[in-house]
């Protein structure tokens, strides 16, 4: 990996966790458990976009790990690790294989349900309660609006990073 590409990778893990501070400050006025904006999202949906499914799991696992260790909350790696990497396999392969039918929004859209599908499961199990699919419907509705804002965000993103990196070649 060379010198850029892992300078480069570090800013998008240090946005990664900004981004997830930030969010852990703002109120979601949605009183479920787990319901949240997924502001990093944009981040590991940029990181598949410019460099790769590879370079994206890394950013992934290592801002997950490290927001953990950060703000000393263990059932972030519980749930929210486990739940990135499955939506983060997911965009990856929806961008890969479906791109010619779905933007960056849809992409976002489809990581965002694999997230709170995967992370309902997750608390299904360690609770042992079926019953917390029920919030499945709820986390998919607001999944629909955080994953077209993520998308979207992504989107102008990745226009604004490659008019930089033109100009700076």
């Amino acid at each position: 990996m060379n010198l850029k590409k892992l300078m480069f990778l570090s800013l998008l893990i240090s946005s990664g966790l900004i981004l997830s501070i930030i969010e852990n400050m703002i109120p979601v006025p949605i009183p479920i458990p787990g319901v949240k904006l997924g502001l990093a999202n944009v981040v590991f949906l940029l990181t598949l976009v410019l460099f790769g499914f590879k370079e994206a799991m890394i950013v992934v696992v290592i801002r997950g790990l490290t927001m953990s260790l950060a703000t000393g909350n263990v059932s972030a790696v519980i749930y929210s690790l486990p739940s990135s990497v499955v939506s983060t396999l997911v965009m990856a392969l929806a961008y890969r294989y479906l791109s010619k039918y779905f933007s960056l929004v849809g992409v976002s859209l489809l990581g965002a349900v694999a997230f709170n599908t995967v992370q309902v499961g997750i608390a299904s199990m360690l609770m042992q309660n079926v019953r917390i699919f029920s919030y499945l419907p709820i986390m998919i509705l607001t999944s629909i609006f955080t994953g077209c804002f993520i998308g979207l965000t992504a989107k102008e993103a990745q226009n604004k990073i490659k008019i930089s990196l033109e100009h700076a070649s």
